[in-house]
């Protein structure tokens, strides 16, 4: 009983990290508000800048880690690797957050010393769809943390008991 109970808890934590992710892939990807200003238009979207390129990309890829390992079977001895890759995601999460973090303040609050203009101004629905992206890419990372501890616990305490 207590194995499928940490069985069902460890897929609800995946399943709910993989909607996170995917959340934040989606909302990032659909981020477009166009602003004019007499003559001048300004078109803000994701692909415009490297930072919000990369937590898509990212993303996406956790999206996909984690839909492939729910299917994983228990018995498999894949799961000692999946360890391994939950540290890796966990570590792709946290850099593509902080880059996209960085840029999204800059454009919220510009750079005075750098000559930046705050933009969010501007084009506040697209800053408010890249701050729920950004939300959504935090509750993936937490949930992640979360994962690699529970996937370490699951993976070494057999081992530690066993040489005992």
């Amino acid at each position: 009983m207590v194995k499928l109970t940490q069985r069902l808890g460890g897929l609800v934590l995946r399943f709910a990290a993989f909607c996170a992710a995917l959340g934040a892939v989606i909302a990032m990807i659909t981020s477009r508000e166009r602003s004019s200003f007499f003559v001048l238009s300004l078109v803000a979207k994701y692909s415009d800048l490297a930072a919000f390129k990369y937590f898509v990309i990212a993303n996406a890829i956790v999206s996909v880690y984690s839909f492939l390992v729910l299917f994983l079977p228990k018995e498999s001895l894949l799961w000692k690797f999946v360890v391994v890759l939950d540290l890796m995601v966990t570590m792709l999460l946290t850099s593509s957050l902080s880059a996209a973090v960085a840029v999204a303040q800059v454009g919220k609050r510009g750079n005075a010393n750098a000559g930046w203009l705050p933009i969010c101004g501007q084009v506040p629905r697209f800053c408010d769809q890249i701050t729920g992206a950004l939300i959504a890419g935090l509750v993936a990372l937490v949930l992640y943390v979360f994962l690699l501890i529970f996937s370490i616990h699951h993976v070494v305490d057999p081992f530690l008991l066993r040489k005992s």
